[in-house]
């Protein structure tokens, strides 16, 4: 049962009628009843097209799914095994495809709706409509594109940040968002197999996320070998400059981006959203470029004393961002989801917190990859006024 309450956390919020409050631990919102929508039957979702917001760049989107086997690692969580991952990539295209890229496969749409243990339409994630096409040409650029590694939240598979995935590519960014094995429900291989996450059933969670941090740098940095090397992209031709890479996760996937970039110097920034900082060697400084995102339990002296403890840490760059009117779970795809289904997560409206994280992070990702102006990121803007700047 107690997987079920910290990986079922996020569907559950989203169909059985949650307004998630302050999270005090990565991947473990606590929520509140809402509302039942006027009109409609008790229990039953709203009838609105799972659609996510469209992507706000130039350029079309396109993804493309890759295998990836470590060799030289044996599988943390399975030992038996070797490391393997699944990558979904996307990129910008020249024109779109004819296929749209599907949102999750009916295996990991199926293990993710099981794992709540509410009874949920086993198809509900196959149903969701997002923006790439499958395989689309990729459109070139001199110098090759900027890479954005994705990481998810601890039990959740990686296709929950999609829409941040689309709106960075359309704005010319390669995004590759990884699939970190027997660590989501689930993870679909070519072969057809759907795994699990091994890793929810350890029964001592503080142990496994500090573990989850260092194995996520390690899943990094091979991922960052792969595609950069002359496999992988390249043979999908997607061009990429080695020196203009970052990291970006959520919840467990946020917290492991110190981890990531204390490993591997190729790691040129990162962003932190709504993850507590877990990992063994938090006293390292860190001078490289860090935003901090998160909800209004994520302020100075509030319920997550590790973003004070570790803000000291970083010696360079960096921003301590929160938004009023958010949840944990606020930060991906969830948001704007729960919407159409009228479970909304959080009382900010989903559609505007998915505009703003996608926002926050785009100008964070310009500014240290490309060497632009980002005045969002100067102070507080008119233009988001529930986004409160710390300087503790």
């Amino acid at each position: 049962m107690r997987r079920r309450v910290l990986m079922g956390a996020a569907v559950a919020a989203l169909l059985a009628g949650t307004c998630g409050t302050t999270a005090a631990h990565a991947d473990t919102p606590a929520a509140r009843p809402a509302a039942q929508p006027a009109g409609q039957p008790a229990g039953q979702p709203a009838a609105d097209a799972l659609t996510l917001p469209a992507p706000s760049g130039q350029r079309p989107v396109g993804r493309t799914t890759l295998h990836l086997r470590d060799e030289g690692r044996t599988d943390p969580w399975v030992p038996t095994e070797k490391r393997e991952l699944m990558l979904s990539l996307w990129y910008p295209a020249t024109a779109p495809a004819g296929t749209p890229a599907p949102y999750m496969t009916s295996g990991e749409s199926e293990l993710y709706a099981e794992s709540t243990g509410l009874g949920l339409p086993k198809d509900l994630f196959t149903e969701v409509a997002a923006h790439a096409t499958e395989d689309a040409r990729p459109a070139r650029v001199r110098g090759g594109l900027p890479l954005v590694i994705l990481s998810p939240g601890f039990g959740m598979p990686r296709a929950t940040l999609t829409g941040l995935a689309e709106e960075l590519a359309s704005r010319g960014y390669a995004v590759a968002g990884i699939g970190h094995n027997y660590e989501a429900d689930g993870i679909t291989f070519p072969d057809g197999h759907t795994t699990s996450c091994v890793a929810c059933r350890v029964e001592d969670r503080d142990r496994v996320l500090e573990k989850v941090g260092a194995v996520r740098a390690d899943d990094i940095s091979f991922v960052i070998d792969e595609l950069t090397g002359k496999r992988a992209a390249r043979d999908r031709g997607v061009a990429l400059d080695p020196g203009r890479i970052a990291v970006v996760g959520h919840s467990a996937g946020g917290f492991s981006t110190v981890p990531a970039m204390l490993k591997d110097p190729r790691v040129k920034a990162g962003v932190n959203m709504d993850g507590n900082f877990r990992y063994p060697d938090h006293e390292t400084p860190v001078n490289r470029p860090l935003l901090m995102l998160g909800n209004p339990g994520h302020v100075p002296g509030g319920q997550d004393g590790t973003w004070d403890a570790t803000w000291k840490q970083f010696t360079g760059w960096k921003r301590w961002l929160s938004v009023d009117g958010t949840q944990h779970l606020s930060f991906t795809d969830l948001a704007p989801l729960a919407k159409r289904l009228g479970r909304p997560l959080q009382t900010l409206d989903g559609d505007r917190v998915d505009t703003l994280t996608r926002g926050y992070v785009a100008a964070f990702l310009d500014t240290h990859l490309r060497g632009r102006d980002a005045p969002l990121l100067d102070g507080p803007s008119a233009g988001f006024p529930e986004v409160r700047f710390h300087r503790p």
